[in-house]
């Protein structure tokens, strides 16, 4: 996860789709505000999700990019079906975003929901590209995420950050998280065991509007 800023002006959140339903079919979700839009990955993206997984900052703290388009799209088809549960359970688990720069309308990373518990606790993560960090992108997606998750019952949103990656932990802080310790040697990144950095968040420390 790279480097990202804070932008200085506060927006305003446009949340589409994710409850609207037309002829008995859910509307794909998609998330805004002024600088980035949050949709459902397609099949068109899958050279964008190959190019970028293979830069060496996100396969450092994503584990292995897909080795061809062809793997993306296959990665792309899981996330197609986890949509596609969501729809039908109510279960975000495995559903994932687009990040796509607003102004320039190319997609620059993904946000993606790790798990739902069965307590209503939400885990997600993000990546930005290399040329889209340090623009405030990534804090930006996970304030829209954030709010989504718990407008669909969310009772608490963690991330789990590498000890060793600060610009994503900067982004977790920027976006309301409150770091809550360090799992020691609890996860295991290409063959080395490494410390992992919670961060947090719960419903009523989360206002309706936000500066991100």
């Amino acid at each position: 996860m790279g480097k990202s800023e804070n932008p200085d002006s506060a927006v305003g959140v446009d949340r589409q789709a994710d409850v609207t339903e037309h002829g008995g079919e859910r509307s794909p979700v998609t998330l805004s505000d002024a600088a980035v839009l949050l949709r459902p990955w397609s099949s068109s993206d899958a050279s964008f999700m190959a190019e970028a997984s293979r830069d060496p900052a996100i396969e450092r703290y994503n584990g292995p990019a897909p080795a061809s388009v062809a793997d993306a799209i296959a990665v792309i088809e899981r996330i197609e079906r986890s949509w596609r549960t969501f729809e039908v359970e109510g279960d975000p688990t495995g559903a994932a975003f687009v990040i796509v720069d607003a102004a320039a309308g190319e997609p620059v990373g993904m946000c993606g929901i790790d798990h739902w518990s069965s307590t209503d606790v939400a885990q997600f993560g993000y990546w930005l590209a290399g040329g889209a960090r340090g623009r405030g992108l990534a804090t930006r997606a996970a304030t829209l995420v954030t709010g989504w998750l718990f407008e669909l019952g969310a009772a608490r949103v963690f991330l789990t950050i590498q000890s060793e990656n600060a610009a994503s932990a900067a982004v977790a802080r920027r976006a309301g998280f409150t770091y809550e310790g360090t799992l020691r040697a609890y996860g295991v990144w290409q063959g080395q065991r490494k410390d992992v950095d919670v961060f947090a968040v719960l419903p009523d420390e989360w206002p309706l509007e936000r500066n991100v």
